[in-house]
C-alpha cells in the first residue's frame, strides 16, 4: 500500500485547481480565468485498493499585499512542510524563468515533478525546449506534459506520482473525497459565481460566509452572507432592483444542488465590512 501527500504549487492561473479536479475526476476546487481564485489549501482524497493520495491545491504564489494574502501564503508554507511529492505546474506558453524562480524559492525537500500544462497549445519544438530547461534544474525529478483542462496525460501523471509515493497505511478511512466540511464547498461555489458574474475588482474584495445550513426532509436550506468592503460594492453585487444577486443566487443554487444531490433553498445577503482583508479577527471568522 502506498500513501502520502501530493501538493500542487505554481504561479496564479497556471492551472492548479483544474489539475486537481482532473486528477480527482470530480470538481473539488473552483476555477476561473481570473488570478488568485484559490484562497485556501484544498485537500482531496483519492483512495484506490493499493494507494491513497491526498492531493492539495494551494493558492498561487504571490508577494503578499495585505493580511488575506499572508494567510494564503501560510497555506502554501504548510503544504511545503508535509509534501511527500510536489507537483510544480507551469503554463508552457509563459516565461519559464518566472516559474523557475518560484520553484527554486520553495526549497523543496520532497521529490518534484514539473508539469508543463496546456501542452496542446504549443508546437513540439517549444515543448521539448521547455522540458529540457526544467529537466536541468536541481529540484526536478522529471517533467510531464499534459492538458489539465482536456484531461490529457492525467493517467500518465498518476503513474509517475506513484513511483515517488512512500509506502504506508491510508491516512483516511472510508470513501470521503475531502476532509473539508460541506459548508466550505458550498461557500466556494457561491464565490466562484462572483468571479464569473462581476468585474475585475469585486471578486477580490468579496468573500462568502455560510450562516445557516439546515437539512430538511425535502430540501437543504442555506443562508449565506457575501462580505464586501464598500457600500458601492454592495450596490454592484445587488444590481439594479436586485437583478444581479438574483442571478448569482440562481447560478450558485444549480451548482450546489448538483453537488449535494438534492433541492436547495438559497438565501443571499450582502454585508459591508470595511478593510476585512486586513482584519485578523474578521479573517478568522471567514475561515482564513
Amino acid at each position: 500500500m502506498k500513501s502520502g501527500f501530493v501538493n500542487i504549487f505554481g504561479k496564479p492561473n497556471a492551472g492548479k485547481s483544474t489539475l486537481l479536479n482532473a486528477l480527482m475526476g470530480e470538481k473539488m476546487a473552483i476555477v476561473s480565468h481570473k488570478v488568485q481564485t484559490t484562497r485556501h489549501r484544498i485537500k482531496a482524497i483519492l483512495t484506490e485498493k493499493d494507494y491513497q493520495i491526498i492531493f492539495s491545491d494551494t493558492p498561487g504564489i504571490i508577494e503578499p499585499r495585505y493580511k488575506l494574502h499572508e494567510k494564503m501564503m501560510d497555506a502554501v508554507k504548510g503544504s511545503l512542510e508535509d509534501a511527500d511529492v510536489a507537483l510544480l505546474i507551469t503554463d508552457v506558453r509563459e516565461n519559464s524563468d518566472e516559474s523557475h524562480a518560484i520553484f527554486s524559492s520553495l526549497r523543496l525537500k520532497a521529490p518534484a515533478i514539473v508539469i508543463l500544462n496546456k501542452s496542446d497549445t504549443v508546437n513540439d519544438e517549444q515543448l521539448k525546449t521547455t522540458a529540457r530547461f526544467f529537466e536541468q534544474q536541481p529540484y526536478c525529478k522529471e517533467v510531464v506534459s499534459l492538458s489539465a483542462l482536456k484531461k490529457k496525460g492525467i493517467d500518465e501523471l498518476l503513474q509517475r506520482i506513484l513511483l515517488y509515493l512512500p509506502e504506508g497505511h491510508p491516512f483516511y478511512e472510508g470513501d470521503d473525497l475531502s476532509d473539508m466540511p460541506t459548508k466550505f464547498f458550498v461557500g466556494e461555489m457561491i464565490r466562484e459565481k462572483i468571479f464569473f458574474l462581476y468585474g475585475e475588482e469585486i471578486p477580490y474584495h468579496a468573500t462568502v460566509l455560510i450562516q445557516a445550513f439546515q437539512e430538511k426532509i425535502s430540501l437543504t436550506k442555506i443562508s449565506a452572507e457575501i462580505i464586501v468592503q464598500r457600500e458601492t460594492q454592495k450596490g454592484i453585487i445587488l444590481g439594479e432592483g436586485g437583478s444581479m444577486i438574483k442571478k448569482l443566487g440562481t447560478e450558485a443554487r444549480k451548482d450546489i444542488e448538483t453537488f449535494l444531490g438534492r433541492k436547495v433553498f438559497l438565501e443571499l445577503f450582502v454585508k459591508v465590512r470595511p478593510k476585512w482583508r486586513d482584519n485578523e479577527m474578521q479573517l478568522k471568522e471567514y475561515g482564513y
